[in-house]
């Protein structure tokens, strides 16, 4: 066995880390009969995935995610990336584990700041997929803070359960995974705009999907009863509900070169109601930056 470490946090996620992962597989002869075995959080998960996706052209990998974000939602579906400067795991491969081994015993030494980021990712799945889960969540979410087993254990299943059934149909995301995205392009701008590892991608993602819920609701797609749930929730769950005080047309410039921009175009991910989703790309960037300025710090 040859142990790697890595550096924690989001900053890890770069060639320079990547190039050290390489160094010590060729230094220990790895051959293409290794596994690599991700035992860490979503940082360590997706790094690891990716090394073993281009490792003399393919290796195998074990995903052991001991955080719940990476439990809930980067362990499951494939994907593996590393940063760049200019956008979040805009290098990257699908490249699916052997398998995934998740323990939540793990989660009783995480930190409270990083269990609410796993929340996030758990919340967007009830959120996009599962209205019957998202009110659970609602009555459930104390149990989830005070990290009572019974209800973690049902969390992680139902949220594994539901990314799953959608990875199953479209494992490159093509079209309907990209559901699976809410919050995220306002999220990984955020992220970007405020400099890796300042903002946790779940505490990003929390605040993108009340950016997310707002642009739904003008839309006329979501009531503001319903935009008022979500921003409860988020903000129940120790989430932030607003961004950062990045100047908007910083922001929207980091959205523009989000991954799942096509055709020229951003596309984001819209609530048609609790527990349904949709995409879209025919958003004007005046409403964008509206929403930016409506749910971020500079407008307290």
């Amino acid at each position: 066995m040859t142990p790697i470490v890595i550096e924690d946090g989001e900053r890890a996620k770069d060639w320079r880390t990547l190039e050290s992962v390489f160094d010590q597989l060729l230094a220990a002869h790895c051959g293409r009969d290794t596994v690599l075995v991700a035992l860490g959080g979503g940082v360590v998960g997706d790094l690891a995935g990716f090394a073993a996706a281009v490792y003399q052209r393919g290796i195998s990998f074990l995903q052991v995610p001991t955080t719940l974000l990476a439990q809930v939602d980067s362990s499951v579906g494939g994907k593996t990336a590393i940063n760049h400067p200019r956008g979040k795991n805009m290098i990257g491969a699908f490249h699916q584990p052997l398998a995934v081994v998740s323990d939540i015993a793990t989660l009783d030494s995480l930190p409270e700041r990083e269990l609410a980021a796993g929340l996030a990712e758990v919340i967007k799945h009830g959120l996009t997929l599962d209205a019957s889960f998202t009110e659970w969540l609602e009555q459930n979410l104390g149990a989830l803070r005070r990290r009572e087993p019974d209800a973690l254990a049902f969390a992680v299943h139902r949220s594994c359960e539901l990314k799953a059934q959608v990875v199953a149909s479209d494992e490159r995301e093509s079209g309907v995974r990209a559901i699976l995205n809410f919050g995220h392009t306002f999220g990984h701008a955020i992220e970007a705009g405020a400099g890796y590892g300042e903002w946790l991608h779940g505490e990003a993602v929390g605040a993108g999907m009340v950016m997310a819920s707002e642009l739904s609701m003008r839309a006329g797609l979501l009531s503001a009863r319903e935009a008022a749930r979500v921003r409860e929730l988020i903000q129940r769950a120790g989430l932030p509900v607003r961004g950062p005080a990045i100047p908007p047309e910083q922001l929207l410039q980091w959205m523009r070169v989000d991954k799942k921009a096509g055709g020229g175009r951003m596309r984001f991910v819209l609530l048609s109601g609790i527990g349904a989703a949709q995409i879209r790309a025919d958003v004007e960037e005046r409403a964008i930056l509206e929403v930016i300025r409506a749910c971020s710090a500079q407008s307290q």
